[in-house]
């Protein structure tokens, strides 16, 4: 798994383990399945959230795991020019490279290990596509989309990027050593990550050895969320058994419970999970498309808003997605 993972994880600060004989467990109150489904310009994901009820997801919307695929040569696809406005989008890089470009300037590669956090806040339009050379040559391509609600009082504001490179992720490790934790925002144990967020939350990406037990304490006026990027493990004390493609809700408490069994699927050699949760906003939420409102006058306003190019316009030099020729001119050899 190319994103960030140093090699000797004993040399890494390590986390505090919560006080399970005084702190409350979450308990586990739902593991539900991520239907299969295609985006974009037709690539493959799991919707992370289907079947979940919005006011358990709050303050989070929706969540895409884009892949995991190995393309071959010519089929990487991505998504077109498109609007967003009352929330932030949260792309996170796990294997492969997207290029993203916005009409408000932000934009840039995201690979292996980064992230990309824009704030659609009032309007923005966006692009986001594998470069040329992916498209060419093919590859592995995994990753998440989150999407973060933005409370009613700034829903309209202006919209913002911020790059977040591999590197700057703070990496931790359990007491044990057997369990890798990547914060990329919010804050576990004393640990803060580098992302901004408008909204109060946590995003993390966990790797667990085989057999090895992750107690992390979580942020009690959170919810506590985790999704199963790959391989198999228990949750909660009473070891519910989840795999790929399954998110776990956890309830209140003041810590989560994850472990990793002793055989992984060949596939993955530990149990990679993203952990995520936030303070809940706990207002009407409209959701139509690349909109998250509160109202429906205020979705019918955003679409007549996009119609009528007040959300952005796409730049000259626009990025646009790599088509291959289908019909590639070969070089005839002329000999001497």
């Amino acid at each position: 798994m190319p994103t960030v993972t140093p090699d000797d994880w004993s040399r890494l600060p390590k986390l505090t383990a919560p006080d399970i004989h005084e702190a409350i467990e979450r308990p586990v109150v739902s593991v539900t399945t991520a239907p299969s489904a295609f985006e974009g310009e037709g690539f493959p994901v799991r919707r992370a959230f289907a079947g979940m009820n919005l006011r358990d997801l709050d303050p989070f919307v929706h969540m895409d795991q884009m892949g995991e695929v190995d393309y071959a040569p010519g089929e990487p696809k991505g998504t077109p020019w498109h609007p967003h406005r009352g929330f932030e989008t949260v792309t996170y890089m796990i294997d492969g490279t997207f290029a993203h470009q916005d009409s408000n300037g932000g934009g840039g590669l995201i690979t292996n290990g980064d992230t990309q956090w824009m704030t659609a806040g009032g309007g923005i339009l966006h692009i986001e596509t594998p470069p040329e050379e992916l498209v060419v040559s093919g590859g592995l391509f995994h990753g998440i989309q989150l999407w973060v609600n933005l409370p009613a009082k700034e829903k309209m504001t202006p919209p913002a990027y911020q790059g977040i490179e591999a590197g700057q992720m703070v990496v931790v490790s359990s007491v044990d050593g057997g369990s890798l934790v990547r914060i990329i925002a919010g804050e576990v144990a004393g640990h803060r990550g580098p992302g901004s967020t408008h909204t109060p939350m946590a995003l993390m990406h966990a790797s667990v050895s085989p057999g090895a037990l992750l107690e992390l304490a979580w942020n009690p006026s959170f919810n506590g969320l985790a999704y199963v990027l790959a391989g198999s493990g228990l949750v909660g004390s009473e070891r519910r058994p989840v795999q790929m493609g399954q998110l776990v809700a956890f309830g209140p408490g003041d810590w989560m419970r994850v472990e990793g069994v002793d055989r992984q699927d060949p596939r993955s050699v530990n149990l990679e999970v993203l952990v995520l949760g936030g303070q809940p906003i706990r207002e009407p939420v409209e959701h139509y498309g690349p909109f998250v409102m509160n109202t429906r006058d205020e979705i019918m306003q955003a679409l007549d808003d996009f119609q009528a190019g007040r959300l952005g316009t796409i730049p000259a030099n626009a990025l646009m997605p790599h088509v291959p020729d289908p019909n590639p001119v070969r070089a005839e050899h002329t000999g001497i």
